[in-house]
């Protein structure tokens, strides 16, 4: 389980071409839609062992190389959205607890574009 788990901390990886795919917040003028596509990384168990910033990353990585699978390369943003699980604790009768983030997923639309002469 060892492993497991400090596979569970890394952000998911680029594949190759997939570095080459370029994420904006603004639609893409000119380019062929081909889809949407969807990155995410961690859940309830290996979220809370990996940082914030390997979830954001992890995240980006998996929808570049969605995008890359289908030939694009650029991606629309559409939605991020980061999830938290929490825990509650009756202990003592403070009815403390506490919460954080485990997943982020986004969501974009793949395209391709011209390249720049």
């Amino acid at each position: 389980m060892g492993l497991g788990l400090l596979a569970g901390c890394a952000a998911v990886q680029l594949n190759p071409g997939a570095a080459q795919v370029r994420v904006t917040t603004n639609e893409p003028q000119g380019c062929k839609y081909l889809g949407e596509v969807t990155g995410n990384q961690g859940n309830f168990f290996t979220g809370g062992f990996t940082s914030n910033a390997n979830l954001e990353t992890g995240a980006r990585n998996e929808m570049k190389n969605e995008a890359a699978k289908l030939g694009a390369n650029t991606v629309q943003m559409l939605t991020n959205r980061a999830g938290q699980t929490g825990s509650m604790s009756l202990a003592g009768g403070t009815g403390g607890g506490s919460m954080e983030q485990t997943n982020v997923t986004y969501t974009g639309v793949a395209y391709k574009c011209p390249e720049p002469k």
